[in-house]
């Protein structure tokens, strides 16, 4: 089964689509089920760099992290997402441009931990959900900075 990906049409530059996503305390605006940012590593989002996240809802708050595995500015950005004990995943995000437009997508996975055991097709639906309106909040604070 291939990768759950979702994809949108943004109506803001690259750049300014890098910058929401290089800036790492603005996660919890857009990520769903991100709660909290903790702490960002300066040279966030360089490669092995990491922002200290929280996922969940009080009072059951998982406090974890996201480490970045590639970084290519304005055109890739790929994270190891941590929240143990349910688990990592692995999220690509993709930037073309169009124009003065960017098409961006998100490829997720569970990579390890119980939420990788399940069949692939139950998660799917779940994941497509979930990033359609992390695009969605994305665009949002992209295209109004």
């Amino acid at each position: 089964m291939n990768k759950p990906t979702t994809e949108r049409t943004i109506h803001a530059t690259p750049e300014k689509v890098w910058s929401v996503l290089s800036d790492g305390w603005l996660y919890p605006l857009f990520v769903v089920g991100a709660s909290r940012m903790r702490e960002v590593d300066d040279p966030w989002p360089a490669e092995g760099s990491a922002i200290h996240h929280s996922v969940g809802g009080w009072p059951a708050l998982i406090d974890d992290k996201t480490i970045v595995m590639e970084s290519v500015p304005q055109e890739r950005l790929v994270l190891r997402a941590r929240a143990w004990p349910i688990g990592e995943a692995q999220v690509i995000f993709e930037l073309e441009p169009r124009g003065t437009d960017t098409h961006v997508s998100i490829t997720e996975d569970a990579v390890s931990g119980p939420g990788a055991w399940g069949p692939g097709v139950l998660r799917k639906p779940m994941l497509a959900w979930r990033n359609i309106e992390t695009l969605r909040r994305l665009a949002f604070v992209a295209e109004r900075r």
